[in-house]
């Protein structure tokens, strides 16, 4: 008998020994993470009128295990930031309240949520805007192409955004402060500033939208300056233990790029590490605009090691280089959409090397409560 029992043991320590890089526990300030792999922040646009919904508690806690991290959909933080049909917003009392039952249910499973907040500056339309006022941005250069509109039917142009003037850059600054109080009124055990992907703050940092002559335009030092106050702002409201930033320095979304991607990705690297957030949340230079992947020798690994925290990688990544990206030292933790959205017991289908299902593009962005939502099949 005890030899039985010796033996279970050593098995169950050889289990140990032999998980894969990914599955390795990780404390992320005061977290305890069980693994590595984190659920990016996804746009789904299935928050009708800018409200959280019910069927949002099932997708969020399909997507739990317990001492993994999770970060929202990007969340508007007023009611000028909104840029896609129904997106949800956390800058009404309504919106707090319906977030409530959603953070829950990942709590309750044992999950660590936090939730991105955004604002699309001039990746919006005037009928999205308040009044139908024009979106701003930092200067008036507008998006090419088209915009789904809010009747999710009609395209049109992108709305000509004007510039925001200097006395206007504190309110904005205010509304991310207060976007954060209200998520942790929510419950949410932390906050991701979205600083990327074409929208407000990257705006403002790559030199291919900012054209500004005031404080907040030329320099690099200038062009980070706005986005480094929402830091700032945010991190005194919450705690910079509650604070992480997502940035895609080399990223060309919504026509934002800028001539020297790694000196913005580094600047801001080290500028961060000042304010002692949490964490930095980078997104591969291979990912080059929303769709797929493409071939660079560039890398994000001078940034890790100029930021002096905990450093989350994204973009592309599948269970093979998500694990060398941890094992040899490139990220402290990895970040799924795709396969995520696809495979909701993702971590533990990376734990036994199970297939994972497709994901269907098709039912990404639409309205259905459950179709592309949470009808994805687990192991």
């Amino acid at each position: 008998m005890g030899g039985g029992k010796h033996n279970t043991q050593e098995n169950q320590s050889n289990l140990q020994e032999q998980k894969i890089p990914l599955m390795t526990p990780y404390q992320l300030g005061s977290f305890s993470l069980s693994h590595r792999v984190v659920l990016a922040p996804l746009t789904r646009q299935r928050s009708y009128n800018g409200i959280p919904q019910p069927h949002a508690i099932l997708y969020y806690s399909q997507r739990t295990s317990p001492g993994g991290l999770l970060i929202t959909e990007a969340t508007g933080v007023s009611d000028s930031a909104q840029g896609y049909p129904d997106t949800p917003g956390i800058w009404t009392e309504e919106q707090v309240e319906a977030w409530k039952p959603i953070v829950n249910a990942v709590h309750e499973k044992g999950g660590i949520f936090f939730c991105q907040i955004w604002h699309t500056g001039r990746a919006s339309h005037v009928d999205y805007q308040p009044n139908g006022q024009s979106p701003f941005s930092s200067s008036e250069r507008k998006i090419s192409g088209q915009i789904l509109l809010p009747n999710r039917k009609d395209y049109a142009d992108f709305s000509t955004p004007r510039a925001l003037k200097t006395e206007e850059i504190p309110h904005i600054v205010n509304d991310f402060r207060l976007a954060a109080r209200n998520a942790i009124k929510a419950g949410f055990d932390g906050v991701e500033i979205h600083g990327a992907h074409g929208y407000i703050l990257d705006q403002f940092m790559k030199d291919g939208v900012n054209n500004r002559t005031d404080q907040y335009g030329g320099s690099l030092e200038n062009r980070c300056r706005f986005p480094l106050e929402v830091v700032e702002a945010v991190a005194d409201e919450i705690g910079p233990e509650r604070l992480g930033i997502r940035l895609s320095p080399f990223g060309k979304h919504g026509d934002s790029s800028d001539s020297d991607s790694e000196a913005l990705g580094l600047y801001m690297a080290e500028a961060l590490s000042k304010y002692n957030i949490l964490y930095a949340h980078y997104v591969e230079p291979r990912i080059v605009t929303s769709r797929e992947a493409i071939a660079t020798n560039k890398s994000l690994l001078p940034m890790k090691k100029a930021f002096k925290g905990n450093f989350l990688v994204a973009g592309g990544y599948d269970r093979e280089d998500g694990n060398a990206a941890i094992a040899n030292g490139k990220a402290d933790l990895v970040v799924y959409g795709r396969l995520f959205l696809a495979n909701p017991d993702l971590p533990r289908r990376f734990e036994l090397n199970a297939p994972l299902n497709k994901y269907n593009r098709d039912t990404f962005y639409i309205s259905d409560p459950v179709v592309g939502y949470t009808d994805y099949p687990f192991l």
